[in-house]
């Protein structure tokens, strides 16, 4: 399966979960780079709830491309837990995958690659094709 994986970290929580993943095409990105193909993002949530500012600029330049989301955060936040996630679904209409406390567990990466599967089924299915 062949999915480009773009992630943001600032604490190291977001790098270490991708670390664990099985894909192939993972990059961390930086405010500035152009992704000109589809992409799922793993980002974090800082302060109490709000969207990294690098993820937010790099979406700016990038969000047309973006197919699916995943976040981490801290549970401690309440209602506010991986919220970048819900900022980014709403903003930029896609899926959240998954949400993830700090680096996550074996729990969080078997769901996460759980929805990349079923993203990647979807986005190969051919709409309207004859029979």
């Amino acid at each position: 399966m062949l999915v480009k994986i773009v992630f943001d970290s600032k604490t190291g929580n977001v790098k270490r979960f991708v670390a664990k993943l099985p894909f192939s095409d993972i990059v961390q990105l930086d405010a500035n780079m152009v992704v000109d193909e589809p992409f799922l993002l793993i980002t974090y949530t800082t302060g109490f709830g709000t969207m990294s500012p690098t993820t937010r600029a790099f979406l700016e330049n990038n969000g047309q491309n973006l197919r699916g989301v995943a976040a981490s955060g801290n549970r401690i936040w309440g209602d506010n837990f991986a919220h970048s996630a819900d900022v980014i679904r709403e903003t930029y209409h896609v899926p959240i995958l998954h949400k993830f406390e700090l680096s996550g567990t074996s729990s969080d990466v078997h769901a996460f690659i759980q929805g990349v599967e079923n993203y990647a089924t979807k986005s190969s299915t051919k709409v309207g094709s004859a029979q």
